[in-house]
This record gives structure tokens, C-alpha cells and sequence, in this order.
């Protein structure tokens, strides 16, 4: 029997092994996954952080009519004689917003407006309050202004009929104004995606019970109920099963009745105990795993009973960017949004690192008051400490790279993910 050597590398890649790249991973979440979610039609003021399942089509042009930018005095322009100093009388009357002027505004008087009024006939251009002087019912301003100005023109903003946002969009607090401001009151958008996290492991306790010292707390479970949570998905909490086959599956039966869509943790490798990827590969349909990533390398993307089922590392730091770089997109796509691409930016490195070549890698991160980029002080999937010390996390593409201090390397921080 031939016994392989040692290798002091445990992130080494093992020899016959097919593995995905990153960008081919990402590439079958958005070919393979679709919407899984039903719609559902509510107010609009209960629509924010929903996903719109239609385009919102404008009901009615902003601004609706012509209407002023300014307090000040409105006139037809060619009432001005371009002499120096422009002098118009005031005409009787004022129109306000909500309060329209309902006459006509005659040629060679200006009328008293003020901001967001309708501009009434017989006017085209506004001259604002600081630039002119009132003096025995005339107004008086200097030459230059031009025509039209000081006018908000109806529809600038949009026209009716205008679609003003697409269907696959989070709705944010910005959009609701928009929306509101052309008339649609109510929305038609997905329902939350209901996610199902699993915690595997018998030497795994949840928090609260006693630990021995051969045991861990659970700390993926709350990590990734919380993301789901700040990503706007229904978070469902679907227990922590001990490394036998029985309950495991017991517990995937469980959460694909309840869940559209299941998040696992721990058991996703190949190793003798590591019945998560062993269920999905004899029982569901496996689609694909060990990912070419670091840190994170087993991951199972698979269908159990037809809900899609993600396997992620059960180290903490492992499962987090998981979530991040898989789990997100993944579960974007299945809850009816449209493709994002993630914000990056390039920052000067404050360190120094030979990268090897076969892997995209992640280093939690964060920028220094000098405006450079600085990794954690230990890549270690286990130390959990460096996700609360990071603000993001650095990308190292697949390529080998000899970084440098200052060269550009590029940054996500955790904001581009929602978080």
C-alpha cells in the first residue's frame, strides 16, 4: 500500500480533484436557480425591503403641471426690455402651492409666486426674492436672467407612462417617494423567501447550554439567521442536529416543509462523519461542491425533496463569507431579484502576501486612516474575532500574485453585501 507524504499545507488542493472555480460557482447560481416565491399585492407603505414582482409604471407625469423652484415674482419674458435695470409692476394677486393663481398674469406686470406653485398664463420665467427690490408695488432686477428660468417644467422628473422601476428591485425608502409621486399606492412584489438555517455537529451546543470542554457553541446558527434578517428573507431557525444520518435527514424533511430554501452548516466535506454532503449526493440531487475558495472549500449546492439546499463549512469564519460570496446571490435569485453586481473598490495594500495560484481567496479587512487596506492578523477559519475587527473583505483573484506594500488590491466592504 502506498502512503502519500505529509503535507504541511492543509489548504492544499488535493491531487484528482475537479474543482469550481468561483466564477463558474456564481455562474450556475444565476443559470440554474429561478424565483420560488409566489406574489403578493400591498401597500406601499408597507413595501420597503420587499422585492417588486412588476414594473412600476408612472400613473401621472412629475411634475404634474409647471410649477416654480423659488419664491419670488413671475412674468412673461418678453416683457423685459433689456435695459439695465428691468422694472416691472405688480400685478394683484399671488399663487401659491395648492393655491393656484386662476387669472392670467398681463404682458409687462409680474405676479407674486411662491415655491412648487403651478406657473399661471401669461408667465414663462421667475425671477427669485434675492434678486430683486420691491419698491412702490414694482419690482426692480438686473438684466441677464434668462428665459424660462426658476421653472420646474411638467414631467421633467418623469411622464406618465414612464416605467420608473424595474420588476427584481429591493424596494428602499428612496423608491417608495418615487413611487408615491406616480400614484401607485399599492405593489405587486414577491413574498420574503423563507430560509431554513441547519446547524450540524455533535460537537456543536447551542448557546445557553453547558459546554463541555471537547464542545463549541453554535455560533454559525445566529450568525447566519441575523444576515438573512438584514437582507429582508424570512429566517426560520431550523434546529442543530447531531452527525448521525437519521436525524439529519430528519431534519431536512422538517425544514423543506416549512422553508423555501435551506442554509446547512457543518458536514459538507467528505470525511467519514460528514453526512450532510453524504445525504445530498445519495438522497437529493448534488449539483455541485468543493468550490475552488479560500476560505470555504466544501460547499454543497444541491435540492432536497426540490427546495435548493446550500452546504457551507461548519468553521464560523468559512460559513460567513459563504454566505457572503454564495449564499446572497444564490438566495437573491431565488426570491425574485435581479442580478447585482457586488461594489468593490481598489485600495493600497498595508501588507505583504505570495498568493498561490488555483483559488480566489478572501481576507477579512479593513481600511486604515492612511487609505490603505489591512488584513486580519491570522487567516484561520476558526478565529471569529476577525469578522467583528474587519469592515470588509479583500478579493484575491485565482491567479498567483506577489503583493506588495501599496500595490492595489481589491477591497468589498461588508456594506456592498447589505450588512
Amino acid at each position: 500500500m502506498a502512503i502519500p507524504p505529509l503535507k504541511d499545507d492543509c489548504f492544499a488542493m488535493p491531487a484528482g480533484v475537479d474543482w469550481t472555480p468561483v466564477d463558474v460557482a456564481l455562474q450556475k447560481i444565476q443559470q440554474g436557480l429561478h424565483c420560488v416565491v409566489d406574489t403578493e399585492t400591498i401597500e406601499i407603505a408597507q413595501a420597503g425591503g420587499r422585492v417588486l414582482a412588476q414594473d412600476i409604471v408612472a400613473l401621472r407625469s412629475n411634475p404634474p403641471k409647471e410649477n416654480s423652484a423659488v419664491d419670488g415674482y413671475g412674468f412673461c419674458f418678453s416683457s423685459c426690455t433689456g435695459a439695465d435695470i428691468e422694472v416691472l409692476p405688480i400685478q394683484a394677486g399671488v399663487s401659491a402651492a395648492g393655491a393656484p393663481f386662476e387669472g392670467r398674469v398681463e404682458q409687462g406686470q409680474a405676479l407674486r409666486i411662491l415655491t412648487g406653485a403651478t406657473i399661471p398664463v401669461g408667465v414663462d420665467t421667475v425671477v427669485l426674492d434675492e434678486d430683486i427690490v420691491v419698491e412702490n408695488e414694482v419690482i426692480h432686477f438686473r438684466k441677464g436672467l434668462r428665459q424660462g428660468a426658476n421653472i420646474r417644467r411638467a414631467g421633467e422628473d418623469f411622464a406618465s407612462g414612464d416605467v420608473c422601476l424595474i420588476r427584481g428591485r429591493s424596494l428602499m425608502a428612496q423608491d417608495l417617494a418615487l413611487a408615491t409621486a406616480a400614484g401607485i399606492s399599492r405593489v405587486s412584489v414577491s413574498k420574503r423567501l423563507r430560509v431554513a438555517v441547519i446547524s450540524t455537529g455533535t460537537e456543536v451546543v447551542q448557546a445557553g447550554q453547558v459546554a463541555r470542554s471537547d464542545q463549541i457553541f453554535d455560533a454559525n446558527k445566529p450568525m447566519l439567521l441575523e444576515l438573512l434578517k438584514a437582507w429582508g428573507f424570512a429566517a426560520i431557525d431550523g434546529g442543530h442536529f447531531e452527525d448521525h444520518p437519521d436525524i439529519i435527514r430528519a431534519g431536512f424533511n422538517a425544514a423543506a416543509k416549512n422553508s423555501d430554501t435551506i442554509l446547512v452548516t457543518g458536514g459538507a466535506s467528505a470525511g467519514d462523519e460528514d453526512y450532510v454532503s453524504a445525504l445530498l449526493k445519495s438522497e437529493g440531487v448534488l449539483q455541485t461542491w468543493r468550490v475552488a475558495v479560500k476560505p470555504g472549500r466544501p460547499i454543497a449546492m444541491a435540492l432536497w425533496d426540490g427546495v435548493p439546499t446550500f452546504g457551507f463549512p461548519g468553521n464560523p469564519v468559512a460559513a460567513f463569507v459563504c454566505a457572503l460570496i454564495f449564499g446572497l446571490p444564490a438566495l437573491r435569485v431565488l426570491s425574485g431579484q435581479s442580478h447585482k453586481r457586488l461594489m468593490s473598490f481598489q485600495v493600497p495594500a498595508a501588507f505583504q502576501k505570495n498568493k498561490k495560484s488555483g483559488r480566489r481567496e478572501y481576507l477579512r479587512a479593513r481600511l486604515t486612516d492612511e487609505g490603505t487596506v489591512e488584513p486580519f492578523q491570522s487567516e484561520g477559519s476558526g478565529r471569529i474575532s476577525g469578522l467583528s475587527w474587519a469592515t470588509g473583505l479583500i478579493e484575491l483573484a485565482d491567479d498567483a500574485r506577489d503583493i506588495k506594500q501599496g500595490d492595489l488590491v481589491t477591497y468589498i466592504p461588508f456594506s456592498a453585501f447589505g450588512i
